[in-house]
């Protein structure tokens, strides 16, 4: 099965590089994301973050790409795509490597403020490349190919994130704090940079390709970050690429009016429910389940194992129902994550919520994004993806304090399973009204 799902000998020559440079550009990804990004959250609970400092993390970018989504939109749309996403990748992720040095610089408290403040600076480029990446994608893989080109992505992505989290865990554990995690840092900010190079070589199709209606095989992983969260090409100028689009408000508010609106509800609640309980994770493992940095990079590896086993599985299940009632039915089995997670007191129980959580995020992160895409008109996707990500930062922003607020109300235990009862509705308000 993975033989074939990588297999280039049918595909036409001339989208054979943009394809290499897209896998290439996730793996290195995969690094950053398994090792930097992994355990930033777990640095600022040793380093004594409370829940609502953990949120602000994500909150301060959110913050940013609320504020500037729209413009940052129109301003890809002006642009060449590729370009613009090349540059906005860049300065992103130069900031990776501005958390090398935090410990010689500031204590624990001003570390955990400086992470903040600079997670909210990089939001600044964040923004563009999160609108820009989605369209690049259109853009420079035809829709046939779509599916081919997610899954393999998802692969990618899946083993870089096994190898990189295994290994990050295993030299926190051998080196000593704070200097263990400067290394890790050190890897994700190398993996961030190399990713950067290869979205550089992506190229546009001469044409865009998409039928008008999209093929319900396809399957795009969006990059917002996260991403995963799982968050995400032209060398022609983008309106040429994209043909005409009226353009009535600086707001396009007029995309508010569209049957589109009711897609941004939706997939605002789901991202509500995904990720109002990503400030809760961190202070659970560390302070109640006691899990040490090996067992998090275990846990984080057996999770990106069944993502790998979901993904090769999800072109089957979304010919079978399509990628709505898949988006769905997968968030409806997220909910076991922090359900089981709440129930759970010795590292096996931590180690098996993560086999089931990998599995039902693998169906449901690579459904979502083309279960958007297919209610997003071919010939205006950079409008369209700037509200989304104006929705997706708003349900970050709020979560980041909602979660924070109802753990510290109820407790960790009876917020893990609300926030289970939160994702259960959130998949049949995507069955019912997606």
């Amino acid at each position: 099965m993975l033989t074939r799902l990588f297999r280039q000998s049918d595909i036409p020559r001339e989208y054979r590089a943009n394809f290499l440079h897209l896998y290439l550009d996730m793996g290195w990804f995969g690094i950053l994301s398994g090792s930097a990004v992994n355990f930033l959250a777990i640095y600022a609970a040793r380093l004594g973050a409370s829940a609502l400092q953990i949120g602000m993390i994500g909150a301060a970018s959110a913050v940013v790409n609320l504020l500037i989504a729209i413009p940052a939109g129109r301003w890809v749309e002006k642009r060449n795509t590729g370009q613009a996403v090349f540059w906005s990748s860049v300065f992103y992720r130069l900031g990776y490597a501005l958390w090398i040095p935090l410990p010689w610089l500031f204590n624990a408290q001003g570390q955990i403020w400086a992470l903040i403040v600079l997670t909210f600076l990089m939001a600044v480029p964040l923004t563009p490349l999160g609108v820009g990446f989605n369209a690049l994608f259109a853009e420079a893989v035809p829709s046939d190919y779509r599916a081919h080109v997610a899954g393999v992505r998802n692969v990618v992505l899946s083993v870089a994130y096994i190898v990189s989290s295994l290994i990050s865990g295993y030299i926190l554990e051998s080196v000593a704090f704070p200097t263990g995690y400067q290394i890790v840092f050190g890897i994700g900010s190398f993996g961030a940079a190399m990713s950067t190079v290869h979205l550089f070589y992506v190229r546009p199709l001469k044409q865009d390709r998409a039928p008008l209606r999209p093929d319900p095989s396809t399957s795009l992983p969006l990059r917002g970050l996260r991403r995963t969260s799982p968050e995400p090409d032209p060398a022609q100028g983008s309106e040429s690429a994209r043909g005409p689009c009226a353009k009535p408000s600086a707001l396009r508010l007029d995309i508010l009016r569209s049957p589109f609106r009711k897609t941004l509800a939706v997939l605002l609640f789901f991202h509500l429910a995904h990720y109002i309980v990503t400030p809760i994770y961190p202070l659970y493992n560390v302070n109640v389940l006691q899990l040490n940095d090996d067992h998090i990079g275990i846990g984080t590896a057996l999770f990106y194992l069944t993502v790998l086993v979901g993904s090769a599985r999800l072109n089957q299940a979304v010919g079978r129902m399509g990628h709505r009632r898949v988006t769905g039915w997968g968030m409806i089995g997220m909910a076991l994550y922090p359900f089981i997670l709440g129930l759970s007191h010795q590292v096996w129980q931590y180690y098996l919520v993560s086999l089931i959580g990998g599995f039902t995020w693998g169906m449901a992160g690579g459904a979502y994004a083309n279960y958007l895409l297919e209610r997003i008109p071919d010939h205006d996707r950079p409008a369209h993806l700037a509200w989304y990500n104006m929705a997706l930062n708003a349900a970050i922003l709020v979560s980041s304090f909602l979660g924070p607020f109802f753990a510290d109300s109820l407790g960790l235990v009876a917020a893990l399973m609300l926030f289970a009862l939160m994702r259960v509705l959130a998949g049949l308000t995507v069955l019912r009204w997606g």
